[in-house]
């Protein structure tokens, strides 16, 4: 295990895959404590669309991330990269996750609802039976139809027990390593907004509980994920409704979670909510900066918690290093948008 290295904060630019829509690319990482970025590109596809971000728990110097092309594996913190051999019929990669208790264990989730796994640290990949489609998900006209796996959550209690967070299609959920999925949805089907779902967490502070970020809010489950309830955050829309768009435990305090949120998905302004009692209740955080576009993205150095980032869609970045209560101004270069992930290693 690497115990002296640099750490690094990595942030992937991308965007949506329908017809017609702009997608910004590139991979930036970033110095702890320096406030200049550095465009990675040695062996990444041309114009990388990064839409995942993946450090490994016990080698921080082993990066993988999401592309359009497949997954990428760096062994060096990011300088050089090489495709892993999925056969995933060259679909794009939108979530990457550690089995919590073997760290050997990964799976990579991709736009057609499909998820591959790996026992062996991405050498070989296997796709999972995931059989759930959404034949009754209705949305609205002009709606983006993909089934896109944005991100894949474990209990660490039971890692047998997985969650896959659908853009757009809801909640999935496997109770014995991904080889059977069903839908669970239920209290999700309000409108179109509330299947179009961007997160899933696993609770660690109290049993059952699951957490799910969309387009129309925060949801909270306390059975596994059969039944839904919202967490009735501060409206932010006229919707009455908040966009989230990512949801962080703080690394060794489970009653501590942070969501990414804005008034949409294009807006003029980046908020984050905390709870700090496990979820039952949550609080817009004051900030002494001023986000001028939706908080897209959250992430936490493991070794240090109180070391924590949070980037919105317009490529402006924030650095805490006293656990949010006060904030740098770290901005990706002139033009990079479109912030998709972000992780600290």
């Amino acid at each position: 295990m690497t115990t002296n290295h640099t750490s690094y904060v990595y942030v992937g630019l991308a965007g949506e895959t329908a017809p017609g829509r702009v997608v910004k690319s590139g991979l930036y990482r970033m110095a702890v404590g320096d406030d200049k970025w550095e465009l990675i590109t040695r062996g990444l596809p041309e114009a990388p669309a990064i839409r995942a971000i993946a450090t490994h728990p016990e080698h921080p110097e082993i990066v993988y991330v999401g592309t359009q092309g497949g997954p990428y594996r760096s062994m060096d913190q990011g300088v050089h990269w090489d495709k892993l051999n999925v056969p995933d019929h060259g679909l794009p990669v939108w979530s990457l996750l550690f089995d919590p208790h073997d760290p050997k264990v990964m799976y990579a989730g991709y736009e057609n609802c499909e998820i591959f796994r790996s026992e062996d640290g991405g050498e070989h990949w296997q796709q999972l039976p995931v059989t759930v489609r959404f034949p009754e998900v209705t949305v609205a006209p002009g709606a983006n139809p993909a089934k896109r796996i944005l991100e894949l959550s474990a209990n660490p209690a039971n890692p047998n027990e997985l969650y896959g967070a659908i853009e757009v299609g809801g909640i999935i959920r496997s109770l014995d390593g991904g080889e059977h999925w069903d839908n669970v949805s239920h209290g999700h089907y309000l409108n179109d907004d509330t299947v179009d779902m961007h997160g899933v967490l696993v609770g660690r502070w109290r049993p059952g509980t699951v957490f799910a970020v969309a387009r129309a809010g925060l949801f909270r489950s306390t059975d596994q994920g059969e039944h839904w309830v919202s967490a009735r955050l501060e409206p932010l829309n006229p919707k009455g409704q908040t966009y989230c768009r990512d949801i962080r435990e703080v690394p060794g305090d489970p009653k501590t979670i942070w969501v990414a949120a804005g008034p949409n998905f294009q807006s003029d302004a980046g908020v984050l909510f905390r709870s700090t009692d496990g979820g039952l209740t949550w609080g817009r955080v004051e900030m002494d900066v001023e986000p001028k576009t939706t908080m897209f993205a959250i992430a936490f150095d493991e070794r240090q918690p109180k070391r924590m980032y949070c980037a919105t869609s317009g490529g402006e970045v924030f650095a805490s290093e006293d656990g949010g209560q006060s904030w740098a101004e770290r901005h990706l270069p002139e033009g990079a948008t479109q912030v998709y992930a972000m992780a600290c290693a």
